[in-house]
């Protein structure tokens, strides 16, 4: 199969939404979407996803998944309103449990991963449908722990494992990523077949070249400046710690983790009726 896949850009973000889809009137799923948030007035805005919801609906496309990579360090993620708009299940790596006790200790949320607040947890190897399409979850650890790729039809979804060729690879130094781990993971996805498109979810186009957000294996085997063919797994860990020690947080970590480790749920309100983003002092 080759699904149809419509791309939305925030480039305030810089990340990529990807609407997988079989054509007008088919199922669909649309993975990794964006609610924006004004970190500075805490302010959030639809603009973003009601961008992804028009393009639904004039494709008359019954959403069937809301597909999540990773718990996101760099933006919310807008699937629990797509879904109220658009219906579907929101889904995700089932070793998202993990980053829930990690960080609901450190938010002091009670969340020790018994509710995962998903309506799917996806195991590696699990399969499941958008309609007529096939989708194949592939963990890929090591960016997180619950990191996961999703292969459909002829296209696969890799989230941050990597990057366009010129950038290579995301980061591995966050709570229970490991740069090993992220150098096998990439492996899998580089073992597919060389025709294979690769979506990203993430790009920081250098100067002189806009964003781009599909690339293919031979294209990353060949030119991906930290994973191509040649490059060993010591080589790799080596630069990717290296690299990984000179990186500051992103400037929406601690928002978007809490948030999207809830399946996307803004927190609930207090008394006064305001929802409040927490924010630990000198524990990250």
């Amino acid at each position: 199969m080759n699904p149809c896949v419509q791309t939305f850009f925030d480039p305030s973000t810089a990340t990529a939404t990807h609407v997988v889809h079989d054509g007008p009137g088919s199922q669909a799923a649309i993975v990794d979407s964006v609610l924006d948030f004004d970190i500075r007035s805490g302010r959030t805005s639809r603009a973003s996803a009601d961008q992804v919801a028009r393009f639904v609906r004039e494709q008359r496309l019954q959403v069937a998944w809301h597909l999540e990579t990773h718990v996101h360090a760099d933006h919310l993620s807008a699937a629990p309103y797509l879904q109220s708009l658009l219906g579907g299940r929101i889904g995700i790596g089932a070793r998202v449990v993990e980053i829930q006790k990690c960080f609901g200790k450190m938010f002091n949320f009670g969340l020790d991963g018994s509710d995962a607040a998903f309506d799917r947890l996806f195991e590696d190897g699990d399969i499941f449908s958008i309609g007529t399409i096939q989708a194949r979850v592939m963990a890929v650890p090591g960016h997180t722990p619950a990191d996961v790729a999703y292969v459909i039809g002829d296209a696969a979804f890799v989230g941050d494992t990597l990057f366009a060729p010129d950038l290579g690879s995301a980061r591995a130094d966050f709570p229970g990523g490991c740069a090993r781990e992220l150098y096998r993971s990439a492996q899998k996805i580089l073992a597919l077949s060389p025709e294979t498109r690769l979506f990203l979810c993430h790009d920081y186009p250098p100067e002189g070249r806009g964003p781009r957000w599909e690339t293919t294996v031979a294209e990353e085997r060949a030119q991906n400046k930290h994973l191509r063919d040649g490059i060993d797994e010591d080589e790799f860990v080596r630069m990717r710690t290296a690299r990984d020690a000179t990186l500051s947080l992103p400037a929406l970590m601690l928002p978007s983790v809490q948030v999207n480790m809830r399946a996307g749920q803004l927190p609930p309100k207090d008394s006064n009726g305001i929802a409040y983003i927490r924010i630990p002092i000198d524990t990250v």
